[in-house]
């Protein structure tokens, strides 16, 4: 970055600043993961200066014949990777591609069907403060407090009372796997449309590692970042009966030019996550979850539901102390969480009773399952020691030697 230097120094400072953090720091926010460098060549490239509002083509904008080609592979290779009829790669977020399906699927005032957002589920899966939830008559699930699971029975009862026209099932905190068929079988009851929103498990999901939805919903949406590995940005898949409405409602219904730099990303994200090594990578993702929940319970933490069937787990701080609470003592130790309701919330929503954590970012590293037992250990004891800055100052040096022995990336230059 010797130009940005130069000619921005500000700009190269806080870049500069945010590489050494992610290098001396461990990252356990579960939505958050390092890319390849190749990914981050692909998105820093000169196909950031390209406007192609359209589909490969057929393009409003001449010019576009190596973007084409880009945007083609990034499409097929998504198709390949989850085996879905219909690909559209142009979202620039999860949170736009689920907007895309409601504006193909929905009429405003139409109702729909989610998991509550204090039980795990997403703003825009009909938050009230949310889009889906303002121009959507938005119903909800939850999960049983006594189990922190959810009942697929609860739901069947929420849509034979609600009727929606679309239920969406997915979550941003939920530990569990997630039975897309039983969704299915409810959606045909009450004849409704079903999506999924595996943003978080999309990694799982394609290497076979967590149950299929492609088969049993009419839309499955994803962000690319996660435990996909890829650039930010967001994906749908369709099947036949949708795909061109989806298309439709991508451009020009939501979003105008496409992100080609950002595609060029996905593109690559897809291509390792169809190689046998990823399938590899994401086992690893699983059997760290399970070493890090199985200490964490060991050393007194409650979980949500008992465990974790994916790549996160939620703890339940109860009177021990607040989320937030929780959240700055470790960032203090140079371990980052993010705070995060519990199903029960008794806490405001910026304090929280809970902490989500995750390991998508620390496997990418090299981490193993004995160092998410240590890494478990760090976050029980700064926990405890979250009024003693000494404490917490000693447990981030340990953390950062650990990070010294597993580099995010060995040649980067900054």
């Amino acid at each position: 970055m010797s130009v940005l230097s130069k000619q921005d120094p500000a700009v190269h400072e806080a870049i500069a600043a945010e590489y050494k953090r992610q290098e001396e720091g461990l990252e356990l926010i579960a939505s958050e993961n390092y890319t390849s460098q190749a990914v981050m060549e692909a998105v820093g490239s000169v196909l950031t200066n390209k406007y192609a509002e359209g589909l490969p083509g057929r393009r409003y904008y001449a010019g576009c014949v190596h973007v084409d080609t880009v945007e083609r592979l990034a499409r097929s290779r998504a198709k390949e990777l989850f085996g879905a009829y219909g690909a559209n790669v142009q979202p620039h977020s999860g949170a736009q591609a689920n907007a895309a399906v409601f504006l193909a699927a929905l009429k405003a005032g139409d109702t729909i069907l989610g998991l509550d957002l204090s039980h795990g589920g997403h703003l825009t899966h009909g938050s009230p403060v949310n889009m889906s939830g303002i121009l959507y008559n938005a119903t909800h699930y939850g999960v049983q407090e006594s189990t922190g699971t959810v009942d697929m029975d609860q739901v069947r009862d929420a849509a034979k009372k609600g009727q929606p026209k679309l239920i969406i099932c997915g979550a941003s905190a939920y530990p569990r796997a997630i039975d897309f068929e039983a969704f299915r079988s409810i959606a045909d009851e009450v004849g409704a449309l079903l999506m999924a929103d595996i943003s978080h498990i999309a990694g799982l999901v394609c290497t076979g590692l967590h149950a299929d939805p492609v088969p049993h919903c009419d839309f499955v949406t994803t962000t690319t970042h996660k435990t996909l590995r890829g650039p930010r940005g967001g994906l749908i898949l369709s099947n036949k009966d949708w795909a061109k409405a989806i298309n439709k409602a991508v451009f020009p219904g939501t979003q105008g030019g496409p992100l080609e730099h950002v595609i060029a990303g996905k593109a690559v994200a897809f291509g390792e996550a169809l190689q046998p090594s990823f399938k590899d990578y994401a086992q690893r993702i699983l059997d760290n979850a399970q070493a890090m929940a199985g200490r964490l319970q060991e050393r007194g933490l409650n979980l949500v539901s008992g465990g974790t069937d994916n790549h996160l787990m939620l703890v339940d701080l109860g009177e021990l102390c607040s989320g937030k609470d929780a959240e700055e003592a470790l960032e203090k130790a140079d371990i980052t969480v993010n705070k995060n309701t519990v199903p029960g919330e008794k806490r405001s929503p910026f304090v929280t009773s809970g902490i989500r954590i995750g390991t998508p970012a620390i496997t990418t590293r090299g981490m193993g399952t004995s160092d998410a037992i240590q890494v478990a250990d760090w976050i029980v004891d700064a926990i405890h020691a979250r009024n003693d800055e000494a404490r917490l100052q000693a447990i981030g040096e340990q953390v950062k030697e650990l990070c010294g022995r597993y580099p995010v990336y060995n040649d980067l230059a900054i």
